[in-house]
């Protein structure tokens, strides 16, 4: 059944503040890297990796949350959350301030996409579904890679850049304060173990990890790294714009070719690609006409690898452990990220951003070692469950329903 007048306005209402929120959220994940490097922090990785840290505790715990109040009064917590803690950061200039509020707005980013998530499973049919999700997140990745742009005109020093990330966070919560709520229906979700996920899907379990390391090290250090070496702030908003654009661009080759054949071989490739991206960037002359192509690539090879772990994870669990696979995943995947860039910044101080790709590079190639091995010595599981999804690199963990128990694979093509 074709959906109402009113049910596109809603839908399309959710679509386009979350885009928003992605805007606002591509800027300050960069901007906050670029500030940090110019501030006489104590622990300015831990002040980096805090934010993927509440993101994981947000992903993990906000369907209770949504139980509990409703979309409306959900999304309006969450964003009010992020829009109370932003503008305290320029006055509680601090890595312990810093830690605390970078993570509650990293709790309230997770649940902004989990209740839009929730919201729009809710209110779109199993015939439509598809399409929604295929259009939020085309807009959502697209907002991403320009919120990149949004860096080239801002003055790291200032507290400007604080308060327009709270404006767009205002703007999407009074479009979807005017929208209708979709009640929320009862958790059915199974019981998973811990252990029971790394028996049945070890590789998926640790390309999470993997993944969720080279990706905080690089959105995280990046940036950082490039501004230290007085590279113009244009050019480092069109760095990581084209990483974003990677991303986007491999998400449907990639998407095709994972559920045409053994997911953990793609995944080898994948990771193989990584590895020899980052270690041509180090080899590579560090200027622009090869510094945006290799960008590309290494954003597109980075951007699919969790998204191919999560299918692969359901491949080999029953219908209804999708939501606990999911967010064991979120958890291992949310783990590797808080350390990434921990582990990144220590590096850089002996090996500069050398020392962080080729970081990189042996993560992404012990994943290609592992992914391969298994590969070629199991037999793989037919693709019935779940096939993979189009996910975004910062809300990729949350391509689920947590209020749903065993929601209908939606095809990313």
């Amino acid at each position: 059944m074709a959906m109402s007048g009113s049910m596109r306005t809603e839908i399309g209402a959710l679509v386009v503040a979350t885009s928003i929120i992605q805007l606002a959220n591509g800027f300050f994940g960069t901007f906050i890297s670029l500030r940090v490097a110019i501030e006489d922090f104590a622990a300015p990785g831990l002040v980096l990796s805090s934010y993927f840290g509440g993101f994981t505790l947000g992903a993990l715990f906000c369907g209770r949350i949504i139980q509990r109040v409703g979309h409306i009064r959900a999304y309006a917590a969450f964003a009010g959350l992020v829009a109370a803690a932003t503008p305290v950061m320029p006055l509680l200039a601090g890595s312990l301030a810093w830690v605390i509020l970078r993570a509650l707005v990293g709790f309230g980013c997770a649940g902004i996409f989990v209740t839009t998530e929730s919201w729009l499973n809710a209110k779109a049919s199993p015939a439509e579904r598809g399409r929604v999700f295929s259009i939020y997140m085309v807009g959502t990745f697209l907002a991403l890679g320009l919120g990149q742009l949004l860096i080239a005109g801002a003055d790291v020093r200032a507290a400007g850049p604080f308060s327009a990330v709270v404006s767009l966070f205002a703007v999407a919560l009074v479009m979807v304060a005017t929208a209708r709520a979709e009640p929320p229906r009862v958790s059915t979700t199974a019981a998973l173990p811990y252990g029971m996920l790394l028996r049945a899907a070890p590789i998926a379990v640790a390309g999470a990890v993997l993944s969720g390391l080279v990706s905080g090290a690089f959105y995280a250090l990046v940036p950082a790294w490039m501004q230290d070496q007085g590279t113009a702030r244009a050019t480092i908003a069109l760095f990581m714009l084209m990483a974003v654009l990677g991303g986007f661009a491999f998400q449907i080759p990639v998407g095709r070719i994972s559920d045409r054949f053994d997911r953990r071989l793609v995944l080898a490739l994948l990771g193989l690609g990584l590895a020899v991206a980052a270690t041509v960037m180090v080899l590579s002359p560090r200027a622009l006409p090869t510094l945006l192509p290799e960008a590309v690539f290494l954003g597109g090879f980075m951007s699919t690898l969790y998204p191919v772990c999560v299918a692969h994870a359901h491949d080999r669990m029953p219908a209804d452990r999708v939501v606990a696979v999911s967010g064991q995943l979120i958890l291992v995947s949310g783990i590797g990220s808080v350390l990434g860039p921990l582990i990144g910044e220590t590096l850089m101080t002996h090996y500069e951003i050398d020392g962080v790709l080729f970081f990189m590079a042996l993560a992404a190639l012990l994943l290609a070692v592992m992914a391969g091995l298994a590969g070629l010595m199991t037999k793989a599981p037919q693709h019935l469950r779940a096939p993979f999804r189009f996910l975004t690199p910062q809300a990729g963990p949350l391509a689920h329903d947590p209020l749903e128990g065993a929601p209908e694979p939606v095809p990313a093509h």
